[in-house]
């Protein structure tokens, strides 16, 4: 699995979302009514579950949140072992951080033989990414746009799919996979569901930023776990 392709090819990457408004109740009319209709669809059957109480997932959906942090990371050889380089474009400005993130997609991921790797990247990091720079007015890089492109020809590998191994009718989680690999947990401080908090009553980005690197590195060494290689050290984990 995985062992014909070049790691230092691949841009691993991972994603952070939150609500565009901090409450419900900040929401300008038009897009409470639209996300109230949307809360609908949501299966929330039990009456507590109102649309104000359910608004912190609206994160989740590319129409009601937008993007707080992507932290990208890549292999290049040092001897005879690996090295793990990081780097985050995050802020409060989202349209600033998926141009920077655009920019270097174009100047360094390129080429066809470059690949994206995320966990559950093709349900929601890539199109997540891709539906929020449209909205930004900012023009799709090559890697990210699908239009006319063969199945063979997308770039994009994702860890949960190669997981599967065509079981289509499971989830693992990456906290999971981890733990059945025996890989250090990505979230030892907080997990996906805890990011709006931190966002909106915390206003700590650089612990959004923290944690979106680890899982970053959790993907990586689950791609050496499926290759059979070594896992990376701490000291192999290079932040720029």
């Amino acid at each position: 699995m995985l062992e014909q392709h070049d790691l230092t090819k691949i841009l691993f990457l991972d994603i952070e979302t939150v609500p565009q408004y901090e409450r419900y109740d900040s929401m300008p009319d038009k897009w409470k009514y639209l996300w109230d209709k949307k809360s609908l669809t949501l299966n929330y059957n039990k009456p507590e579950q109102t649309p104000d109480a359910v608004y912190p997932r609206a994160g989740i959906y590319a129409e009601f949140g937008k993007i707080v942090c992507i932290s990208v990371g890549y292999f290049n050889r040092s001897g005879n072992f690996w090295q793990f380089r990081l780097k985050s474009f995050y802020g409060d400005d989202e349209k600033i951080l998926l141009k920077d993130f655009c920019e270097m997609l174009e100047r360094y991921f390129n080429n066809p033989d470059n690949l994206l790797c995320a966990h559950n990247g093709k349900e929601f990091d890539y199109p997540y990414i891709s539906r929020r720079c449209l909205l930004n007015g900012i023009t799709l890089p090559n890697i990210l746009n699908l239009a006319g492109k063969k199945p063979w020809e997308i770039q994009h590998l994702d860890t949960l799919e190669l997981w599967k191994f065509g079981d289509y009718k499971s989830f693992t989680s990456l906290e999971l996979l981890a733990a059945a690999f025996d890989i250090p947990t990505p979230k030892d401080d907080i997990d996906g569901s805890m990011v709006w908090e931190v966002y909106w009553k915390e206003k700590d980005l650089e612990r959004i930023k923290t944690y979106c690197q680890k899982d970053v590195v959790t993907v990586a060494q689950l791609v050496l776990r499926f290759r059979n290689e070594k896992l990376l050290d701490e000291s192999d984990v290079i932040i720029t």
